[in-house]
Parts: structure tokens; sequence; C-alpha cells
């Protein structure tokens, strides 16, 4: 798949993610659903299609208590 695959919430969630340091910052999904005006929900449905529509560039991990993730631009 490629980002023209992905819906608008998700382009601008993987945008974000790319232009952010959520690998040294602990990841939060109440920051980003306020941030983008939507329900938690909506961005744990965002960040699962993420992984499945382009999964060599993104990446999900647990590090030190929380949550960390990376992602590469195309």
């Amino acid at each position: 798949m490629a980002l023209s695959d992905l819906t608008k919430l998700e382009s601008k969630l993987y945008i974000w993610l790319c232009k952010s340091d959520f690998e040294n910052v602990p990841w939060s999904t109440s920051k980003a659903a306020k941030a983008f005006n939507v329900k938690q929900d909506e961005i744990y449905d965002a960040l699962s299609a993420l992984t499945k529509k382009i999964p060599n560039d993104i990446q999900i991990y647990y590090e030190n208590g929380s949550i960390r993730i990376s992602a590469d631009e195309q």
C-alpha cells in the first residue's frame, strides 16, 4: 500500500509521527486525540491501520514503561 491509501486522519497522524520524537518522548493517545480533535478510539484505529497499510514505515514498541513510536517518511 501507499500513502495515497491512507485516510485523512491516518495521513495527518503519520506526518505528525514522522515529525515528532516519540522514541525519546513517551506516546500519549489522549494528547494525540486532543491534538486531532478526535476520540481516543479513532487514534487507536488510525495507528492500527498505519501498521497494516505501511508496516515498513512505522514501528510501535514498549520501552521503559511507555509506548514508543518511530515513523519514517517515504
